[in-house]
């Protein structure tokens, strides 16, 4: 069995600087006895001393900082994911977090949706945009579609749209819930100053958001049950949970099932009278 090896730091910077080609970064080739580059032009692209950087591969260099480390971490052009780890193993903590707006969902996202046929299900932002949805979600909660991408949002829909507020049986703890767990995605997203201007604005076109957003209420969106009042169907209750995209920080996606076969019956029968 190998040796622990104590300085996990030093052995993942020499990996990552062994994985990198010289020429993408250009720097010549010749004279080179082993692969990636070298420390001196990693210290170079970071602007730190070589030597510090040689000792910090050699786990003599002592706790880098933050900002030594986002430094190595654009030097060696390192993915989120990798970034995060070098965090992880310099300082025991993630980055703080940089908000970057979503760019929408892959083909193969989207196709997860599709297949939860009897399951409405959607994809939002950290600042609660729907970005995607399946049929199931346009038939039981709102036909995103027909809305301008502006108003794909949660917190619009719940406060300003009179045909979704009159579908929660519950709708003032449903909208202190939602702004709730908006206001803890928005913060754990770094998105506060992404999302001002639609705070502001929500507050001016309705007194009851302002009141509840000056509540300073945080909650986690978790799981739970809603109960939604469908014109057509009826009540209908349904199981709701929420899940983490693997590789998109700024995606999440919400589940909803029936509770019960009858739910699923309205849901199924409401999807068989649409086209």
């Amino acid at each position: 069995m190998p040796p622990a090896d104590d300085n996990l730091l030093g052995t993942y910077l020499k990996d990552r600087r062994a994985k990198l080609d010289p020429a993408s970064f250009g720097f010549p080739l010749t004279r080179r006895r082993t692969p990636g580059l070298r420390r001196e032009e990693v210290a170079q692209r970071a602007n730190v001393s070589a030597t510090w950087y040689t000792w910090l591969e050699q786990g003599r260099g002592g706790a880098p900082s933050a900002d030594v480390l986002d430094r190595i971490s654009r030097a060696m052009m390192l993915t989120d994911v990798e970034r995060e780890h070098l965090f992880l193993l310099g300082l025991g903590r993630p980055p703080e977090v940089q908000y970057h707006a979503a760019e929408g969902v892959t083909p193969r996202l989207q196709r997860v949706l599709d297949a939860l046929e009897f399951s409405p299900a959607f994809v939002k932002t950290p600042t609660w945009d729907v970005v995607a949805w399946n049929r199931a979600a346009t038939v039981i909660l709102t036909d995103y579609s027909k809305l301008p991408v502006g108003e794909r949002n949660i917190l619009r829909l719940i406060f300003c749209n009179p045909r979704v507020r009159a579908a929660q049986t519950d709708w003032e703890n449903v909208a202190r819930f939602v702004v709730a767990a908006f206001r803890a995605d928005v913060a754990r997203a770094g998105a506060a100053k992404s999302v001002q201007a639609m705070v502001d604005d929500l507050c001016r076109l309705s007194p009851e958001f302002e009141t509840m957003w000056r509540n300073n209420d945080v909650r986690k969106h978790g799981d739970g049950v809603k109960i939604l009042r469908h014109p057509v169907a009826g009540p209908i209750g349904m199981e709701y949970s929420a899940f983490a995209v693997d590789g998109r920080p700024d995606l999440g996606m919400v589940v909803y099932n029936p509770v019960t076969p009858a739910d699923a019956e309205r849901i199924r029968s409401l999807l068989a009278s649409r086209p």
